[in-house]
């Protein structure tokens, strides 16, 4: 079988949870506070993945407005009932995750085909985060609700365990008893659990250790499905604590699928650092892992429990569109790209925006171009223009071209890369309070909790009133730099120092240890502090990867 390179999703594709309907596989990850949200991706091979849609995309199913960073869209599950021929997708939307409480609340969405419409959500329950659905065949086709339970009483941390309720599809709600069916390990925060069932045996798998690098997968059994639930004889059964050299850090949060042909494997959450600070640039991302039943009855990874960054896979993987540099246009489908119900024709699938439901608030396509509306400024939680895709390698250029005629210094637009509110760079044209157009350099370096900005140049850089300008930025690792050039000019000019580009990272990412979830992301931004909703058009925007000897696992 070919050997192939982790991660399999690469850049920020968090908590996956997989599912095979007949030949295909399907993997739902995470999207946190960036819309429309979930992604869903396809394959026949478990090797080679497309981004096949993201099923919330209107206000009714998901408004995060007002959601922190690495709030929003945590942990979905997805799932198929084939008594009703259904597919399901459970997931919860953060309100609030700092402090002493948690605002979790928990829906279901379900679909007849997986790229089509999804439902309107059904509201489950918001005792918890990371649920999933059991689909029981084999128990009169009883539905259960899976997910890790709060208690804000608890100290230090609230995680109290995992709690079973039965869901009922008729009435569209939880009924009958519910239990705490698991507590965990020595190694807490238990979280994101995911049932099983073989051999008389439910299987539950679960998240341990936080997020960052003490995470791990813990595997659980019992013969009922209320327990008592036996763990691992060699738990965690997937991790990477004991292995701070091994390629892929932060291994857990996993779920499991069975090939055709009776093989198995287990899909986990990873990290890729690099610098001396094990800064994850590229964020949580997918990796798979080869995986066995023992004649213990117990499941295995092979050459486990620290993940491989090779793995065996059917297939071997076709790399070259993700070297492919990428030319973004805004007056049609770019080669490769797609319109879904929910997201606007016009603009690439690899883009996403910030929040809202309400996207025509933000931006439109317009003469070929793209058109933000300027809102509040970079970081809002509530309404800012930020249109960006995801930083999926270590080394890229980007660059984008903008027409823009700002007033005063309220109003700003320009290229960012953006981690969250407290973490970003941005190229912006401004003006001064005369209307007098000029480059002004802002960051937000590592600035938690007070969210201040830096302006690392000494003085804005003049430029003329009305010609275009064209900005751009490289990324080699850890070392980030800025360039401009003016309409009619060929040749790029550097501006700024050279800005350290690991802290667009969840090591960096604006929250206490285990609080920072997304990954990096490159785009064009647009803000009108004055409320007058100035716009700003791009012409385009070009994503280019860059294969860099600083790059470990790529090169």
């Amino acid at each position: 079988m070919p050997r192939v390179l982790n991660p399999i999703l690469p850049g920020f594709n968090a908590d996956p949870s997989i599912l095979r309907v007949g030949p295909d596989y399907y993997i739902a990850t995470s999207t946190f506070e960036w819309y429309p949200g979930v992604q869903i991706h396809h394959s026949r091979d478990l090797a080679n993945w497309t981004l096949l849609t993201r099923p919330l995309t209107r206000a009714s199913q998901l408004d995060m407005r007002g959601n922190p960073d690495s709030c929003g869209v945590w942990a979905p599950c997805l799932s198929y009932s084939s008594s009703q021929k259904k597919f399901y997708l459970v997931y919860t939307d953060v309100k609030r995750k700092d402090g002493s409480f948690k605002d979790t609340h928990n829906y279901i969405v379900t679909a007849e085909k997986i790229d089509g419409e999804w439902s309107d959500p059904v509201y489950v329950n918001s005792s918890g985060f990371d649920p999933s659905l059991f689909h029981d065949d084999d128990d009169d086709g009883k539905t259960w609700f899976v997910n890790m339970l709060l208690d804000h009483r608890r100290r230090p941390r609230s995680f109290a365990g995992i709690r079973l309720q039965q869901w009922d599809h008729e009435t569209g709600k939880l009924v009958g008893p519910w239990k705490t069916i698991f507590k965990g390990t020595e190694l807490d925060l238990v979280e994101g659990p995911h049932l099983y069932k073989r051999n008389g045996w439910y299987y539950l798998l679960t998240a341990e250790g936080g997020t960052g690098y003490e995470h791990a997968a813990t595997l659980a059994r019992s013969r009922d499905i209320w327990g008592p639930y036996e763990v691992h004889p060699q738990n965690p059964i997937l991790s990477s604590t004991k292995a701070p050299l091994a390629a892929l850090q932060r291994a857990g949060h996993a779920d499991i699928v069975d090939t055709e042909d009776g093989k198995t494997y287990i899909v986990h959450l990873t990290g890729r650092p690099i610098t001396q600070a094990r800064r994850c640039v590229l964020g949580r991302e997918t990796a798979i892992q080869e995986a066995f039943l023992a004649e213990d009855d117990w499941l295995y990874i092979k050459n486990g429990p620290v993940p491989s960054l090779y793995v065996d896979l059917p297939a071997a993987r076709d790399d070259t569109a993700y070297w492919t540099p990428q030319h973004y246009t805004f007056g049609g489908l770019a080669k490769g790209g797609f319109a879904y119900k929910g997201h606007p024709a016009g603009l690439h699938k690899d883009f996403q925006w910030l929040r809202t439901p309400q996207p025509d608030r933000i931006f439109n396509m317009r003469q070929g171009a793209l058109e933000l509306t300027g809102r509040e400024a970079i970081g809002s939680w509530f309404e800012q223009a930020l249109v960006a895709r995801r930083q999926t390698h270590f080394s890229y250029d980007a660059e984008t071209t903008l027409a823009f005629t700002p007033l005063d210094e309220r109003q700003f637009a320009g290229l960012t890369a953006y981690y969250c509110r407290y973490n970003f760079f941005y190229l912006t044209v401004t003006a001064d309070a005369e209307g007098k157009r000029e480059l002004l350099l802002l960051t937000s370096e590592a600035s938690w909790p007070e969210g201040r900005l830096k302006f690392p140049i000494p003085d804005p850089v003049s430029i003329p009133q009305e010609v275009k300008v064209r900005l751009a930025l490289s990324v080699r690792g850890a070392e980030l730099r800025f360039y401009y050039a003016l309409e009619g000019e060929e040749e790029l000019k550097s501006i700024g120092p050279t800005f350290d580009a690991s802290i667009l990272s969840d090591e960096c990412g604006g929250h206490q240890a285990h609080g920072s979830f997304t990954g990096a992301f490159v785009g064009m931004a647009a803000s009108d502090l004055n409320g007058m909703e100035t716009k700003a058009r791009f012409d385009y925007f070009d994503y280019t990867p860059v294969r860099h000897e600083s790059d470990r696992y790529e090169v």
